[in-house]
């Protein structure tokens, strides 16, 4: 298309369908934040990374 052509316009469909596009791409955006830390969890290392988990002196591996 050269600089002098027009766009066509866009049908009621197609300006729907962007629209509903980026608000995915917003939400996504959003959700992608880093996850509120942890409250109350373990101290240390991941234990279902790692493969073992301690509490009180116990130890069990799943």
């Amino acid at each position: 298309m050269s600089a002098n052509e027009t766009k066509r316009p866009l049908s009621p469909a197609a300006e729907r369908a962007l629209a509903e596009a980026e608000e995915r791409r917003r939400a996504r955006k959003a959700a992608d934040k880093a996850p509120d830390p942890e409250v109350g969890g373990r101290d240390g290392p991941d234990p279902a990374r790692y493969g073992d988990w301690e509490k009180g002196g116990i130890a069990s591996d799943f």
